[in-house]
């Protein structure tokens, strides 16, 4: 497996801001024990599945996964599944790194730099069953919308790497985020909404509700969710 622990992203970071955060020593130790295991390099090149986690399986593709809860609660659900999760705040790559070690998971594995390199050097084409990008930064201001992850070349540089039949499943707390991601979607080539309302999907079992999402809820902020289907 790759020996190089994540201090900082191989290449400069566009999809997220890098935010690094006060380590715990929990975290750090289970960097320096559990990237050696369980780490993910673009800079090793194509990943071929069946050797990175010893068999054949749906793998599923999360962008930003913060600090690994909702990952390696999945994970944890869907044995029969793989996860590979990208993120470049290294304290949540520690504490996914850490509930890996304390859930004893063998079926996630951990990049800790840009998703767009991640993707295109280690990802093939055709290869994922699943992408998911969960309340990604929504750059709230006008004038910082162009840096929102969902746009309309990312999304068709994401069709690329999914399986036909391969979803795309996003979700976010901002309304005005969920508008721009729908429209976005619904307008992608090569897409179709799984929602039978043709808009927002009710939250799947399959995701886990979050903390900040159930205190939100209570606050009265919504979160809306999307599934779209690679033709």
């Amino acid at each position: 497996m790759n020996t190089h622990t994540p201090d900082r992203p191989l290449r400069p970071i566009r999809s997220f801001v890098l935010r690094t955060g006060r380590m715990t020593a929990a975290q750090k130790r289970a960097i320096e024990e559990g990237w050696p295991k369980f780490g993910l390099s673009s800079s090793d090149g194509l990943l071929h599945f069946s050797d990175t986690f010893s068999r054949d399986s749906e793998v599923v593709f999360e962008i930003g996964f913060g600090m690994g809860d909702s990952l390696a609660q999945m994970a944890a659900a869907h044995p029969e599944q793989d996860f590979i999760g990208v993120e470049v705040h290294r304290p949540g790559v520690g504490s996914l790194l850490k509930q890996i070690e304390e859930q004893d998971l063998s079926n996630i594995r951990v990049f800790a730099e840009d998703a767009n390199d991640a993707l295109k050097y280690s990802i093939a084409d055709g290869s994922l069953s699943k992408v998911q990008i969960f309340f990604p930064d929504p750059w709230h201001k006008k004038k910082h919308h162009k840096r929102r992850i969902v746009q309309p070349e990312f999304i068709q540089f994401l069709r690329s790497k999914l399986k036909p039949q391969g979803i795309i499943h996003l979700a976010t707390d901002w309304q005005d985020y969920a508008e721009h991601m729908l429209e976005v979607m619904s307008n992608a080539e090569g897409f179709s909404n799984m929602a039978e309302s043709g808009d927002y999907a009710a939250r799947p079992s399959f995701r886990p509700e979050t903390k900040f999402e159930r205190r939100g809820e209570r606050l009265g902020h919504g979160v809306w969710d999307l599934l779209f289907y690679k033709h």
